[in-house]
């Protein structure tokens, strides 16, 4: 037993602490992040979940300070890396050079932190990309036959530029399962665009204080695991994403007209996973179909693909999943 579990009693007073902790970790990012509360909650669920975030949006959106800020309350180290054209799996996961002895040493590269910024992830080609894979999948990198190892928690928050911008690679199918979540990050209103300008401008910056170690994390996301599932939930999760995959007997009307491929069993897996963290969070004690539909949109975003039929009317991946969720 480690000390977090050890200030605990029951379960119960664990989950209580943990919707304390989370409210903290909103409030202190608050301090620093305008807005952009949607997203701040769904990265916090998906560390909690064990998951990795893709963040869609234009550059200038804070999505660097979002990692850096994440990173601050939850007492862990973080790394940033830049995707570019000519960026080698080395430069990610590190290399092997001689030593004065004349002995092989591997050199950790940034993927060896707690936390990873990969920012314009698809400017890079996909040879690249993959690098990341093993990280994202096994928590570890091998490297001349050695397995290394992370740190835990490991958690990638990958950003991408929207793809009709030119100079980018598409994400293959292959890595955009790997991440629970593709969150959309929106231009902020006027009145939160206002304070980021009077905050950035005037000299004064706030900081956000820790608010967790890594124990702790651990710990939560474990005890996130052990929350009971009711059979009606599951059933929930498994039918919307059985519902997205065209010419089956439990294809949605929808996926036959609009859909060339619906999503994998990894969907249901994070929706239920992603529904037990929401739940939580909120101070529930096990999830219900709310807690499911909370989570679907970010969750089944990136796991369909539309068909010309779609695209030619106009119908978006967002409307698709509404549709279904009726």
């Amino acid at each position: 037993m480690n000390l977090t579990e050890s200030k605990y009693k029951t379960e119960v007073e664990a989950v209580d602490a943990f919707v304390e902790k989370f409210k903290l970790l909103r409030s202190e990012i608050a301090r620093v992040i305008v807005g952009q509360d949607s997203v701040v909650e769904k990265t916090l669920i998906s560390i909690f979940s064990q998951g990795h975030v893709l963040l869609v949006g234009v550059p200038g959106l804070a999505k660097t300070l979002l990692v850096n800020t994440i990173g601050e309350v939850l007492g862990l180290s973080y790394n940033r890396i830049q995707f570019t054209p000519d960026l080698m799996p080395s430069d990610i996961i590190g290399t092997e050079i001689l030593d004065e002895n004349r002995k092989f040493k591997f050199i950790h590269g940034p993927v060896f932190s707690n936390i990873i910024l990969a920012d314009e992830i698809n400017r890079t080609p996909p040879k690249t990309q993959a690098a990341l894979l093993e990280a994202m999948q096994e928590k570890s990198v091998t490297v001349a036959g050695h397995r290394y190892l992370l740190d835990l928690p490991f958690f990638v928050l990958a950003t991408q530029n929207p793809i009709e911008q030119e100079g980018t690679y598409p994400l293959p199918e292959a890595q955009l399962d790997r991440f629970m979540f593709n969150l959309v990050l929106d231009y902020p209103s006027f009145d939160e665009e206002m304070e980021v300008v009077a905050r950035t401008t005037s000299g004064a910056s706030a900081m956000a204080k820790k608010v967790l170690n890594a124990e702790e994390i651990n710990y939560f996301q474990q005890l996130v695991r052990k929350l009971p599932v009711a059979k009606n939930v599951m059933q929930y999760a498994v039918g919307l994403v059985s519902k997205t995959r065209k010419g089956t007997t439990t294809a949605h009307p929808w996926a036959d007209k609009y859909l060339n491929w619906g999503a994998g069993p990894r969907a249901s897996q994070y929706l239920i996973i992603g529904a037990k963290t929401h739940a939580a969070a909120h101070g529930k004690y096990s999830p219900d179909i709310e807690d499911v539909k909370a989570v679907a949109l970010p969750i089944l975003r990136h796991r369909i693909v539309r068909n010309y039929k779609a695209e030619a009317e106009g119908i978006t991946v967002d409307q698709l999943i509404m549709e279904l969720m009726k």
